[in-house]
């Protein structure tokens, strides 16, 4: 479950006020609105990146909003994939295990099980200027899933690939939030996306976030 509990922040003359939202456990939401209305200020604000001047933030029944980014059991796509330029792929998938001091051989055995899930075994020592948007999208999610978490928040991962690639991406997302039962929230403008990948779908506007039917 992710749930926002009465949510403020405030930079300048842009502001998020008592934003509240759940998205029950095993979901797929998608949070909708126009360019600069905050959707990635919020995806930054459940991840940990931004502190909430108000509210809570809880990950499950845990209350997160104090929690290092680290600590809070999320895998996050930012927009464009945002891949470390020069990693090869291998060591992007590696980063959220290493990070937490796991041994090798378990390393080793979920950097294979991820590259055989999103079939990209071929690119492991690839960099990432080497890279299709389909294939740096894959990595990033990837590397996203590496830790095993409970949340997936994706900021707007298909927007950059032409209509053949997003479907594709689209359908692997939807089967691995399934497969993995993982609580998943996704900005987009695409209503079709929307309707293609959406359990729940939401809309934020004027700071404050409604459901759509």
């Amino acid at each position: 479950m992710i749930q926002l509990d009465a949510v403020s922040w405030q930079a300048g003359a842009f502001r998020l006020e008592n934003v509240s939202l759940t998205i029950p456990a095993g979901s797929y939401a998608v949070l909708m609105g126009r360019t600069g209305c905050g959707k990635t200020t919020l995806l930054e604000i459940i991840c940990g990146l931004r502190r909430p001047h108000a509210g809570r933030v809880l990950i499950g029944e845990r209350d997160v909003t104090h929690e290092l980014p680290a600590a809070r059991g999320i895998g996050y796509v930012p927009q464009d994939g945002a891949l470390f330029p020069t990693f090869p792929v291998r060591e992007q998938l590696a980063f959220a295990l290493r990070l937490r001091h796991r041994p090798a051989d378990e390393i080793a055995q979920r950097i294979a099980q991820l590259a055989a899930e999103l079939d990209i075994t071929a690119l492991l020592d690839r960099l990432p200027q080497h890279l299709s948007g389909g294939e740096r999208q894959r990595v990033a999610l990837g590397r996203a899933l590496a830790a095993n978490p409970k949340v997936l928040v994706l900021d707007e991962p298909l927007s950059a690939l032409d209509e053949e690639l997003r479907d594709d991406l689209a359908a692997l997302l939807k089967r691995v939030q399934r497969e993995h039962g993982i609580t998943a929230l996704h900005i987009t403008h695409s209503r079709a996306e929307a309707a293609q990948l959406a359990d729940l779908r939401f809309r934020l506007a004027e700071g404050r976030v409604i459901e759509e039917p």
